[in-house]
């Protein structure tokens, strides 16, 4: 592998994002796409992300696999695989260049953000406001975001935040929380690598690329832990969400 200034910028994306995944629990991929993308091009950024993402939560959930919930599970899996399957056809059978590719996404992000802004600095509700929301109006929007999380993973490989949205209303214990959404990644991303085999994405020519990525990996969990012990996690939230804008912006620019 010849190791290039695109490749050590790309290694430095990995291992930031990855930081900030452990600090945070989510936005790894969503941030680190844009910018891999503009490095190592669209096929190679979503393979070798899309694998970092099974290995991290692999870990996750031997840490946290007593907490796993089986229900949740099978649901958020179940209809995320339904917008998956839609992500695949929009990008294998119709006509999309790859600066269409990169305007969706970059449109994407900047929703994201904005949602995740949104989440993170809106002040509490009145715990005795009660809000009007019927059940299956609710359980409808439920179906909404994760069918379109699961359009956004199919993708882009970066459905996370949209299911975040919809997760952190269900599974409220942090460690029930972080083994089943790693649990939910672990077979989404596996199928993700499945066809990447099948179209040929995850050959020899990558894998020095991905073999330095997966060592850089394990090194920014390492980082990220004792970074999250010490740090106000509010912080790195807009840290990242400025990332995120910014990364949205270059692609929107490209």
């Amino acid at each position: 592998m010849i190791i290039d200034i695109k490749s050590i910028l790309f290694f430095a994306v990995v291992f930031i994002s990855n930081v900030i995944q452990c600090i945070t629990g989510f936005a790894g991929t969503v941030l680190a796409m844009p910018f891999s993308i503009m490095l190592v091009g669209f096929d190679t950024a979503k393979t070798i992300l899309n694998i970092l993402g099974i290995a991290a939560s692999v870990g996750v959930l031997a840490m946290n696999k007593k907490s796993f919930n089986k229900k949740e599970f099978a649901k958020i899996t179940g209809i995320m695989i339904i917008g998956m399957v839609i992500g695949f056809v929009i990008t294998n059978i119709f006509s999309v260049t790859a600066g269409i590719l990169y305007k969706i996404l970059g449109v994407t992000v900047i929703i994201f953000t904005v949602i995740g802004c949104m989440r993170t600095f809106r002040k509490k509700s009145d715990e005795n406001q009660k809000v009007s929301v019927s059940d299956k109006k609710s359980a409808l929007i439920s179906y909404c975001i994760l069918i379109i999380s699961g359009v956004v993973h199919g993708m882009f490989v970066c459905g996370g935040p949209l299911l975040i949205v919809y997760a952190s209303e269900r599974l409220k214990d942090k460690d029930e929380f972080r083994a089943t959404v790693s649990s939910v990644w672990i077979v989404l991303n596996s199928v993700i690598m499945l066809t990447d085999i099948n179209n040929g994405n995850l050959n020899a020519d990558i894998m020095p690329l991905l073999a330095v990525s997966v060592i850089i990996l394990f090194a920014s969990v390492i980082v990220g832990n004792i970074i999250a012990k010490h740090m106000n996690k509010t912080t790195f939230m807009i840290i990242t969400y400025i990332l995120m804008g910014i990364s949205a912006l270059s692609l929107l620019l490209k």
